[in-house]
């Protein structure tokens, strides 16, 4: 199995294909709304992904209880409260499992597919996805510590002086 050929439900109860993300560059994370790294990270996501979007990242964030529960809404709350909250545009997820028995294929996938690691806690792993499905894991890492190795996967910046003569 190749990384574009998952799939995943969105916390509004869409399914995403990740066939539809072959143009992007794509960071995961599993995420949580009580957690001590909430704010900062969530901030920092709406950040980088306001920067970067319009150059083709997409977030794809995973919410997650595993952890000192510290994710125990529903899906529809947990979207509003990140949207609302963060102003986060990103993709917020389905709530899943990312170690254990109940492990979501996405995450099983891109464990297997990286360092084999379990996840240790909420906003400890990204992991970056380039074009042709290849993928990097970064622990103990914020977003912004990140910037450098999303831009050097995105297209270069367009400048709009370049147009005239």
């Amino acid at each position: 199995m190749a990384f574009h050929e998952l799939r995943a439900t969105k916390a509004n109860g869409t399914l995403l294909d990740f066939a539809s993300l072959k143009q992007n560059i794509v960071l995961i994370t599993n995420v949580a709304s009580r957690c001590g790294f909430t704010h900062s990270h969530y901030t920092e996501l709406a950040e980088v992904y306001a920067k970067f979007q319009h150059r083709g990242l997409r977030i794809l964030a995973f919410p997650c209880n595993q952890f000192g529960r510290q994710e125990p809404g529903t899906d529809a709350e947990i979207e509003s409260h990140v949207c609302n909250k963060y102003n986060a545009t990103f993709d917020i997820m389905s709530k899943i499992d990312v170690n254990g028995p109940n492990t979501d294929p996405v995450y099983t996938f891109l464990k297997e597919n990286t360092d084999g690691q379990d996840i240790r806690w909420n906003f400890r792993s990204y992991f970056l996805v380039d074009k042709a499905g290849a993928m990097q894991r970064f622990d103990g890492k914020s977003p912004r510590d990140l910037i450098s190795a999303i831009n050097t996967l995105l297209p270069p910046e367009e400048n709009p002086d370049d147009d005239k003569d």
